[in-house]
């Protein structure tokens, strides 16, 4: 009877893992980064590799990080939203490409709109890696003090921004 019941006990607890798991929303990753300073940004702007966009010299107000590429499908599809909001309702957005080549990065702006600021060139992916980025597109939102308060992977939509990152710089400012 005792090797009928430890293999259906087992069972139970991986289902129950298992049962847990699936309710959990796979946008939602965690991050170690919350609350915590935004990692240093001291990179060259890809319009113009003679400025630099650092993450110190926007102390003060509220901003958006948006990290894209120009291979990202989805990045394409967030872009539209990202245009509309764009110096919208007080936002502050600076874009970071990921891991691109800057003249493919450049024409995909040209081609389809450029709703960002400045955008850092992160050729080799080690800011990212500072972020924690899983993959393109991920927006974090940073208050005033340089701290990471918000973090979202994949597509922005007009929903997700209203419903959740609105609210969140709202409270910031």
């Amino acid at each position: 009877m005792m090797r009928f019941k430890l293999p259906f006990a087992i069972f139970i607890v991986l289902a129950i893992l298992l049962a847990v798991g699936l309710r959990r929303d796979p946008k939602l990753l965690p991050s170690a980064l919350i609350d915590k300073p935004a990692p240093a940004i001291d990179l060259p702007l890809l319009h113009d590799p003679q400025q630099r966009l650092k993450v110190d010299g926007l102390r003060g107000q509220v901003w958006l990080l948006n990290v894209w590429a120009s291979w990202c499908a989805p990045c394409r599809d967030e872009l539209p939203v990202l245009m509309e909001l764009a110096g919208k309702d007080g936002v502050v957005l600076y874009g970071l490409n990921y891991k691109d080549k800057s003249d493919a990065a450049r024409t995909w702006l040209q081609r389809w709109g450029n709703p960002y600021r400045g955008s850092a060139v992160d050729s080799d992916g080690r800011v990212g890696i500072d972020y924690g980025v899983y993959g393109v597109p991920e927006t974090f939102v940073i208050d005033g003090a340089g701290r990471i308060r918000y973090k979202h992977a994949g597509p922005i939509s007009a929903e997700l921004w209203r419903e959740r990152l609105l609210p969140v710089v709202r409270s910031l400012q």
